[in-house]
């Protein structure tokens, strides 16, 4: 499990170092995360950012893209007459990483998968001076481990937004064990700049909103295979949460992320926490096949993510009650070991921290999770 270093004090954060002045930001990376990086950076700071990717097609895709978007925000009076036109210049796309000499700071948002994100690393620092920030926006990856092999790894910061990027204000701020003071208080100056609200995290997997939210998924999933089996309907075990109001049902939310991206961070999580995060067959099969969305327009079972249910067992197919409350009380205990652990582990200073988490970064009610999951202790 990598390395998780508390919180620092308020005495350690009042001895800061004041954040340094951020004039020019690189993005890696051309998709939508990317893309919405790219376009915060440009409109709050209204600072030159330049994206980067391997491919210029891809370059030229985004930036279409973000010029549409901008044009649309102002044709709906978001943004001011000619606004959309000012922020899209400022933004700029390249194949050649050398092109982020001057940047203040260079922000990945590639795949999920560590070894690129290093080679990205790599590539920047040798384009950049040893003072520039190197953030990453990994969802559930060791920033720690990113770091290895840099010339100065002290300047890595994780830096995790929650999408969309211009709506939820959550913004994980991931210190590693060797980060210096110098690059966390420039990039909590950052994330203010942006208007974001930064908790910071320990460098632990999933840090704490997709963490969590995992390990809901792992119960839910299981409910879900275990009633398909017994002849059960599987909507009852998405449904079973309803009392929490929270914004989407957990087969929704796996349909909003994606049924790939989710089985990668199911994959990371399980292989940190084996015992909690067991992996979902169906979810891996599903992926695996190419079916992004579980659940049709209307709420019903994809037919293609239907068929790879288990096949009802000694019962005739929807025979079997789902006992809702069961499922609720699964998940509830779950969530409330799984954030008791987090504690005792520091990866964030108070169970406070983890509410203001889940508010601001997955539209939890007001309150956040520690309401949800009462009566169970979890201070």
């Amino acid at each position: 499990m990598p390395h998780t270093a508390a919180a620092p004090s308020p005495a350690s954060r009042a001895s800061a170092p004041s954040p340094r002045p951020l004039r020019a930001i690189g993005v890696v990376g051309a998709g939508l995360m990317a893309s919405q990086l790219a376009t915060l950076f440009a409109q709050q700071l209204r600072v030159p950012v330049t994206m980067s990717d391997l491919s210029a097609e891809r370059v030229d895709a985004a930036l279409g893209a973000i010029r549409a978007r901008l044009e649309r925000a102002e044709a709906k009076g978001r943004l001011a007459p000619g606004e959309a036109a000012e922020v899209a210049s400022l933004i700029t796309g390249t194949t050649d990483p050398a092109d982020f000499a001057g940047c203040d700071a260079v922000i990945e948002a590639v795949f999920e998968e560590l070894s690129v994100k290093r080679a990205v690393f790599a590539a920047a620092e040798a384009a950049v001076d040893p003072h520039t920030l190197l953030l990453t926006n990994t969802s559930s990856l060791s920033v720690a481990a990113m770091a290895e092999g840099l010339a100065h790894p002290e300047r890595v910061v994780g830096f995790h937004f929650f999408n969309p990027v211009a709506v939820l204000p959550l913004l994980e701020l991931v210190r590693t064990p060797f980060a210096s003071e110098d690059a966390m208080s420039t990039a909590a100056g950052l994330a203010a700049a942006l208007g974001k609200t930064a908790v910071p995290v320990a460098d632990a997997p999933g840090f704490v909103v997709n963490r969590l939210l995992t390990r809901l998924f792992s119960e839910t999933l299981a409910e879900i295979e275990a009633a398909a089996a017994a002849g059960g309907d599987p909507l009852a075990v998405d449904r079973a949460l309803a009392p929490w109001n929270l914004p989407m049902t957990p087969l929704t939310l796996v349909d909003y992320i994606g049924t790939g991206v989710q089985q990668h961070i199911c994959a990371t999580m399980h292989a940190a926490y084996p015992e909690r995060f067991p992996l979902s067959p169906w979810l891996a099969a599903a992926a695996g096949s190419g079916v992004r969305r579980l659940l049709t327009d209307d709420g019903a079972l994809s037919p293609e993510a239907a068929a790879l249910l288990p096949r009802p067992v000694g019962t005739v197919h929807g025979a079997a009650a789902v006992d809702q409350t069961q499922v609720l009380e699964r998940v509830r205990a779950a969530l409330a070991e799984e954030v008791r652990i987090m504690l005792a582990e520091g990866v964030v200073a108070s169970a406070e921290d983890i509410d203001r988490c889940m508010v601001l970064g997955a539209n939890y009610p007001a309150g956040g999770l520690s309401p949800l999951l009462a009566p169970l202790a979890v201070r």
